[in-house]
C-alpha cells in the first residue's frame, strides 16, 4: 500500500523478477460474461541477456523496456490449446524503464501489487 500522492511501489520480489526479465500477469475485468482478461508485462530481452543465459545466469537490468498487453479471451477456451480463438488484443504499449512502467500501469488503472507470477494465474500464455 502507498501513501496518498506517492508513487506506487512494487513488491520487492516482483520488482526483482522484472529486472531479471521475468513476465508478470494480472487478471483484470473482462469485456463481458463468458470472457476473461489479463494484462501481461513482458520484459524485453537484449543481446546481453542472451549472452548471460548462455553462460548460465540471469542479468538484472533497471532500465529494461517492457511490453504491456491487455488481452480479452473466451473463458471457455482459456485452458485449451486454442485459447487464442476469439481472443482480442484490447491495448498494447512499450515502456522504457521502471518509472515509465508504473506510469503506464497507472494510466491503465492498474497497480503493481495486482501482478502475479504467470503460474499463479489462469493466463493461458
Amino acid at each position: 500500500m502507498t501513501e496518498e500522492g506517492s508513487r506506487p511501489q512494487w513488491p520487492a520480489d516482483k520488482l526483482h523478477a522484472l529486472r531479471l526479465g521475468r513476465r508478470l500477469v494480472a487478471e483484470v475485468p473482462a469485456s463481458g460474461p463468458g470472457r476473461r482478461a489479463f494484462v501481461e508485462i513482458r520484459p524485453r530481452t537484449t543481446p546481453a541477456d542472451a549472452e548471460a543465459r548462455r553462460q548460465g545466469w540471469s542479468r538484472s537490468d533497471r532500465d529494461r523496456a517492457f511490453e504491456l498487453e491487455h488481452w480479452d479471451y473466451d473463458a471457455g477456451r482459456i485452458t485449451g490449446f486454442d485459447y487464442d480463438i476469439g481472443a482480442v488484443l484490447v491495448q498494447a504499449m512499450t515502456t522504457i524503464g521502471e518509472a515509465h512502467l508504473v506510469a503506464a500501469l497507472g494510466a491503465w488503472n492498474l497497480r503493481p501489487e495486482q501482478f502475479r507470477y504467470p503460474w499463479q494465474t489462469d493466463d493461458p500464455k
